[in-house]
């Protein structure tokens, strides 16, 4: 009898709550940014707010829900713009090689050595920007990984006898690169992306957490920490709720992105 795997089911169910936040947010928590000064904070468990409300009257788990969005869209973004910066640059690195092999090389290892934070907190204060200035400078501090992953690949695929076939067919470079040995190659990059959503909603929070992408007042997860720090006494509810999504659903894509990638090597193994 084959053995279910638990290791995507147990990633997938936090997941779809996830995402059911994100697509149901309008109706899920319609009211989440209306305010009730009057209210103020109340502790978790009060009638109408089951984790409680804000400092200034919102509802704390309707905030959760819509922060959903900000939280997790924008980390997507991040992986996804960085690993197609990854096979376009990765792929012309470990295929033509050369001085071009060489200074791309050098590009990902000077964006690795920066503290990607750090970096992304200093440009979006310098520049003053918002939301998705913060998502492309992020997307490209992440593309070094992507970048060397593919590269790695790439020179891998060009030595099989694909490749030598096709050479000897005199099919065009570029053919070669981005029809035969980009599909082979994707199942990495897919991989490397789902890692990089994981550590990209860790650094969104964190820059959020310090008031930098969204705007004040807006839900976010990393927001809801930053705004709830004070009234951990009053409602611990305010930075509990956000903080345990950040770290659950950090943890399910991690999972799911490691499962994926041991059953990916152990089908190229089999091969």
């Amino acid at each position: 009898m084959k053995r279910v795997p638990i290791t995507p089911i147990v990633a997938a169910v936090p997941l779809a709550v996830v995402a059911a936040f994100i697509v149901g947010a309008p109706w899920l928590a319609k009211d989440a940014t209306e305010q009730d000064i009057l209210l103020g904070v109340v502790p978790p468990g009060t009638a109408g707010h089951r984790f409680g409300t804000d400092q200034l009257g919102r509802d704390i788990w309707q905030l959760a829900v819509a922060g959903a969005r900000s939280a997790v869209v924008g980390p997507i973004a991040i992986a996804l713009g960085s690993m197609l910066i990854g096979l376009l640059l990765g792929t012309l690195a470990g295929y033509i090689g050369g001085g071009l092999d060489l200074a791309l090389s050098k590009y990902a290892d000077l964006l690795l050595a920066l503290p990607t934070t750090l970096i992304a907190l200093v440009v979006a204060g310098l520049v003053d920007g918002g939301y998705w200035v913060t998502v492309l400078v992020l997307m490209v501090l992440f593309s070094p990984t992507d970048i060397r992953m593919v590269r790695g690949a790439v020179i891998a695929q060009s030595a099989r006898p694909y490749i030598e076939s096709a050479k000897v067919l005199e099919l065009r470079p570029r053919r070669i690169m981005f029809r035969h040995i980009v599909p082979n190659v994707l199942p990495i990059a897919f991989t490397t992306m789902l890692l990089n959503v994981a550590f990209a909603l860790v650094a969104m929070s964190a820059l959020s957490f310090l008031g930098f992408g969204v705007g004040p007042g807006t839900p976010d997860w990393g927001r809801q920490l930053s705004d709830g720090r004070d009234l951990l006494g009053r409602n611990w509810g305010a930075v509990v709720v956000p903080g345990v999504l950040i770290i659950v659903t950090a943890t399910a894509i991690n999972l799911l992105g490691d499962w994926l990638q041991e059953r990916f090597e152990a089908r190229a193994v089999v091969r």
